[in-house]
């Protein structure tokens, strides 16, 4: 008789990245592994030590994108567009850093206190 066992090393959480599966302890997508594989060509120990993760959560990680690759592959290509979608609209530019607006223009609630004094 055959005993069935498994890796718990996948979870996925409705809280914790959208839902999409994550190595367990970590909010690491599975998808953000394989982008690793696929488009930085770097090997699981690389990849392990890159994250600082344990090198059979990488290859569990890998396991399951080949189990999912439709589903995964469907959540690269989404994530490759909204990508694409927040660079066409300035998201990630200094100019549009939040920190640098406020230290180089006054934010309305620093304004507001220099106002009062």
């Amino acid at each position: 008789m055959n005993t069935i066992e498994s890796i718990d090393l996948i979870y996925r959480n409705p809280k914790v990245r959208g839902g999409r599966p994550c190595l367990l302890g970590t909010g690491l997508r599975v998808l953000d592994i394989v982008m690793e594989m696929l488009f930085s060509q770097r090997t699981a120990d690389e990849i392990a030590v890159g994250y600082e993760v344990e090198l059979p959560a990488v290859h569990a990680a890998l396991a399951y994108y080949y189990t999912h690759k439709d589903e995964i592959d469907t959540d690269i290509r989404d994530d490759i567009r909204i990508g694409r979608q927040l660079k066409a609209e300035g998201f990630g530019r200094p100019k549009n850093s939040i920190l640098l607006r406020c230290k180089y223009a006054p934010c309305s609630r620093h304004s507001a206190k220099a106002e009062r004094h």
